[in-house]
């Protein structure tokens, strides 16, 4: 699924050019899985730029010039109780993180910078949460499993997913960390990636390599505990 573009990587729209205040936030769309009656687990594919031709990252446009769409992938996982957002966002404020049930952070462009909020994102594990650009997913949702133990093992891995410099390849893993490696990681870890398949026609997700390979590197311990990240971009609080 790798490959480059024309323009230097920006954050999808759905990841890091939506500045969603609180307000947006809590009246945003919330996601119909492929069953509303079953658990399970369900894959969103949503173009960058939502449709557009031009994406604005914090007030300046960017002119898309892919060579195929590109796009940004979110999970959302459907148990007995409540269904949950699993994705890598911006931060929108510095309250409210319990709220967005954010599990991580990670830095943006370059670590030096990771102090300032604008580069910094965060990896959410959000109860009844919502995805402001759902009604642009294309070919979507892809229903990736009906187990519910791999559904519940998707969520219990979220916190443990790596968190390095979003937009390089910090971790040698021959592509730039992206939104799409957050997704494709936790897929991997749980064998579900095959049953993902491939982003829509004339699509792509960078970065989905990247999450793959990180994945494959890792081993359980023999407690059966997860490991520590393979990077030092631990939480920020």
């Amino acid at each position: 699924m790798a490959g480059g573009w024309d323009e230097k990587p920006v954050m999808p729209r759905s990841a890091y050019d939506r500045q969603v205040e609180d307000s947006h936030e809590a009246t945003g769309n919330r996601p119909a899985t492929s069953d509303k009656t079953s658990p399970g687990l369900d894959l969103y594919w949503i173009p960058i730029g939502a449709g557009a031709d031009v994406v604005r990252i914090r007030g300046t446009a960017f002119q898309l010039r892919a060579h195929s769409d590109i796009y940004h992938s979110a999970l959302v996982a459907t148990t007995s109780d409540a269904s949950f957002i699993i994705e890598m966002t911006p931060i929108p404020a510095a309250r409210g993180r319990q709220d967005r049930g954010v599990v991580s952070e990670g830095p943006v462009g370059s670590r030096w910078a990771r102090r300032l909020r604008i580069f910094r994102y965060e990896i959410r594990r959000w109860r009844d949460g919502v995805i402001p650009d759902i009604s642009f997913a294309v070919a979507s949702p892809v229903r990736v499993t009906n187990d519910v133990g791999l559904v519940q093992q998707t969520l219990d891995l979220v916190p443990f997913t790596p968190t390095p410099v979003w937009g390089r390849d910090e971790l040698h893993a021959g592509e730039m960390w992206t939104c799409n490696s957050v997704v494709a990681w936790l897929l991997t870890r749980t064998g579900l990636v095959t049953a993902a398949g491939q982003p829509p026609r004339r699509g792509r997700a960078p970065g989905w390599d990247a999450g793959v390979t990180m994945a494959q590197r890792q081993t359980l311990p023999v407690d059966g505990t997860e490991p520590q990240r393979d990077n030092d971009a631990l939480p920020v609080r």
